[in-house]
């Protein structure tokens, strides 16, 4: 277990609340809501007002190779400098909401294992709490994101809303009936770890085969980079070489538009895996909306939403085929950061 490294701020006086002391000098109109949303790559704070408008935002690298000390301070820093940006006194803060990936235990605010950041047992709630005097909350990354979309984006309405969100890796998450669907104590729609392929590749969480082996970006990524070593993709081996680092979802689509057919043909072939998991997903849950977001879906919607609405109506039981809408997300980068800052208030306000 991760134990806290950081400097322990000063709690700020006020009323316990599950055995936090909680600012109690700022009016409920007055507060304020950091959203946080934790990628594989990269981390998206937004400060927001009651009416979820944002007051200041913050992007940087996660760099989860540094290990997960360094992560939580880099999370800690980067919501102090929010505040500051936005000149937000920490007793106006209502509570903060953190979108994380992998396995977490979701009432203690641990993030189980993020397997494309190398973190286990990480204390996330506690510190953050010690740290800022508030509420804290997680919950999936993918979770907050459909989360922001059922409240703000292409779900409102939704009875049953599925996410799916490919980036470095494929998250999955559901909000049912306005509240989003977990198991017991974890997160749970973990959609990048089905099983596709018998016997496959080596995916991040130990397990062979899993659908992210064959279709995250990461994976479309790796494909690609061996086209451009091969002479297959010139146009990618002049703008990007062959570091995986460099072929991100812009740069896909521009080869594409420059004549790469054979990355085209990469991106077809992870989309038709990913419409594959997402029909016996469908099978099982009877979503009325499901929303494709990230990266790659921004990059290029038509080809990628096309590809996949055509390998889920195929493998898809009959009986469901006109059961469902596939959508575009409308929210983009923020909708894992209103999503969790939208579901830690609704939280902190029952």
């Amino acid at each position: 277990m991760l134990e806290p490294s950081l400097k322990d701020a000063d709690l700020l006086s006020g009323t316990a609340v599950g055995g936090l002391d909680v600012a109690k000098d700022a009016e409920p109109a007055d507060k304020v809501w950091v959203g946080f949303d934790l990628g594989g790559t990269k981390m998206n704070a937004v400060l927001f007002d009651r009416k979820f408008e944002a007051i200041a935002r913050r992007k940087k690298k996660t760099r989860g190779a540094d290990g997960a000390t360094a992560g939580v301070e880099r999370i800690r820093a980067t919501i102090e400098k929010l505040l500051e940006e936005g000149s937000i006194d920490r007793s106006r803060l209502g509570g903060i909401g953190v979108g994380c990936p992998g396995p977490l235990d979701l009432d203690e605010g641990i993030i189980l294992a993020a397997p494309n950041l190398g973190w286990k047992d990480v204390p996330l709630k506690k510190v953050l709490e010690k740290e800022f005097g508030c509420p804290v909350w997680i919950c999936n990354d993918v979770d907050a994101g459909v989360y922001g979309e059922f409240r703000f984006g292409a779900a409102i309405g939704a009875r049953t809303a599925l996410g799916v969100f490919p980036g470095t890796g494929i998250g999955g998450g559901m909000v049912y009936e306005g509240k989003i669907f977990r198991g017991k104590t974890s997160s749970c729609l973990e959609i990048g770890h089905i099983p596709v392929v018998i016997d496959g590749a080596m995916c991040g969480c130990g397990r062979r085969g899993c659908l992210e082996t064959v279709a995250s970006r990461l994976a479309l990524s790796a494909e690609i980079a061996k086209a451009a070593y091969r002479g297959q993709a010139p146009h990618i081996l002049r703008v990007a070489g062959t570091d995986l680092a460099n072929i991100r979802s812009g740069t896909i689509q521009e080869a594409i538009e420059a004549g790469d057919d054979i990355v085209q043909e990469i991106m077809r072939d992870g989309a038709k895996f990913l419409g594959i998991a997402l029909a016996g997903t469908v099978n099982l849950l009877a979503p009325d909306v499901i929303i494709l977001g990230g990266g790659l879906v921004e990059a290029m919607p038509r080809l990628y939403i096309d590809e996949v609405a055509k390998s889920l109506a195929k493998h898809v039981m009959p009986s469901y085929q006109k059961t469902y809408e596939l959508k575009a997300a409308k929210l983009g980068d923020d909708a894992g950061a209103m999503g969790a800052a939208a579901w830690a208030r609704r939280l902190i306000e029952v």
